[in-house]
């Protein structure tokens, strides 16, 4: 079995309001940083897993994706699978 690297990024979706993405900003306006319009946040997993191919790994990290990794009626997520290193 190969080994994958799945990096899945889960973010707000746009039309959600995201407090800690104004936290983030309002913190970065207070260093200095005026010119920061918007900020929002989100969530990066790095998963290493087993799959026989390209098409079983990325269905299996849809699948995570659906079922635990990210919320669909508020969020929305993009990933992607790589071959492991050294692998």
């Amino acid at each position: 079995m190969k080994k994958w690297v799945a990096r899945v990024r889960v973010v707000l979706k746009p039309a959600v309001n995201d407090p800690q993405g104004l936290a983030i900003r309002g913190g970065l306006r207070q260093l200095g940083f005026t010119d920061v319009e918007s900020v929002r946040a989100g969530k990066v997993f790095e998963i290493r897993f087993g799959a026989a191919d390209q098409a079983t790994a990325d269905t299996l990290v849809a699948e995570m994706c659906r079922r635990l990794l990210a919320n669909p009626v508020i969020e929305d997520y993009s990933y992607e699978v790589t071959p492991a290193p050294g692998d």
